[in-house]
């Protein structure tokens, strides 16, 4: 899930999507080991994409937490709700759900990194 991603900014990533999986398997699945979750990774024009997808019930994103407030600067300034989508927004550069809450689109973009626009 983190091939093509340099090296520098694999322990990031690897957080948020440790963070994105255990909420899919725990509040999605409902940790049903019967359930399965799925994950699409993808890299395109300098953006990196993962969607994660459960087989819950679904929910209304954003998980009945307040969206993301910018003052916040620390997770523990937010309850136990709101401190996975802290930890998300802080990480990736777009944070959306789709399939009435199922499936997970995060996105990386490689010019944040890098400082450079991107090439069309």
């Amino acid at each position: 899930m983190l091939s093509n991603v340099p090296r520098r900014w694999r322990a990031e990533l690897r957080l948020g999507l440790q963070e994105a999986l255990v909420n899919a398997v725990k509040h999605g699945n409902q940790l049903d080991t019967q359930k399965v979750i799925c994950v699409h990774y993808t890299v395109t024009a300098g953006q990196y994409w993962w969607i994660i997808v459960d087989q819950g019930k679904g929910f209304d994103a954003p998980c009945g937490c307040p969206e993301p407030n910018p003052e916040i600067t620390s997770p523990s300034e937010v309850g136990e709700c709101g401190r996975g989508l802290y930890i998300l927004h802080q990480i990736f550069d777009e944070v959306r759900w789709d399939r009435n809450g199922r499936e997970l689109h995060l996105c990386k973009q490689a010019r944040r990194w890098f400082g450079i626009p991107l090439v069309s």
